[in-house]
């Protein structure tokens, strides 16, 4: 199933075992003596322990349009959306390690495939680079960036320095951005934004601990971060218990 029909049963299932579920944009987290407050643009709520799931977002082009077409020709999961794409023209855009474990996946399903890298070289590991040119359905532009997204209600056609490429779907893959900004003050972040935790999903304050691709780990997929969901729920259980 899609990213977004997970993210739906997630949603139904929390609904249906109870849960109370406020749509609301996180301002800031203290910590005081006894609870931890968590204050919203609407509201203030205080609780013993708290888990943050804030994940990372993926790098956007930054151009005109593009969350319009996001799930309507672009992608940023190839695991999750590559199959969709099967025998069709494609584009990964991107030249690092991701960008090329994403273009070999994809040159084996695809039609065609242009890797798009506004760089004069791919910057990924020689062993996935060397990979990706045993293929022969793969076309490399370099020094280039995505200037325009065209199409109606789907992705059609990009502009490249100027010269359109017709194409039905591309996968961004320029880096990832953890959602963790707010939390600099209070929990300690590493050199890349995200939260520092070992595998018992514990942050440096005491009672707060952190769960999925907003923090420190080596894969960051749905599976890992639902392992990492139980570990931090089961050890705030057991320090609100020990409190």
């Amino acid at each position: 199933i899609s990213g977004t029909e997970l993210s739906n049963n997630l949603y139904d299932q929390i609904i249906n075992l109870n849960v109370d579920f406020e749509l609301e944009r996180v301002l800031q987290l203290k910590k005081l003596k006894n609870y931890k407050e968590v204050i919203t643009e609407y509201n203030t709520y205080k609780g013993k322990a708290i888990i943050i799931a804030t994940g990372s977002k993926h790098k956007p082009l930054g151009i005109k349009d593009e969350e319009k077409y996001i799930g309507s020709g672009i992608s940023f999961c190839v695991l999750c959306d590559g199959a969709f794409y099967k025998n069709k023209d494609v584009a990964v855009i991107g030249g690092g390690n991701t960008a090329m474990v994403s273009a070999i996946y994809l040159s084996e399903i695809v039609n065609k495939l242009y890797v798009i890298q506004m760089l004069d070289k791919l910057t990924a590991e020689k062993k996935l680079i060397n990979k990706l040119k045993e293929k022969d359905n793969v076309e490399y532009i370099f020094n280039a960036k995505v200037d325009k997204l065209n199409g109606n209600k789907e992705l059609e056609s990009i502009t490249v320095n100027g010269k359109d490429i017709v194409l039905d779907g591309i996968f961004v893959n320029i880096g990832h951005m953890p959602q963790n900004d707010i939390f600099k003050n209070l929990i300690k972040l590493d050199e890349c934004g995200y939260i520092d935790s070992d595998e018992s999903c514990k942050t440096n304050v005491e009672g707060i601990f952190v769960a999925g691709d907003c923090r420190t780990k080596q894969i960051r997929q749905l599976t890992t971060a639902t392992s990492d969901g139980t570990t931090a729920a089961i050890n705030a259980c057991n320090y609100i218990d020990s409190i």
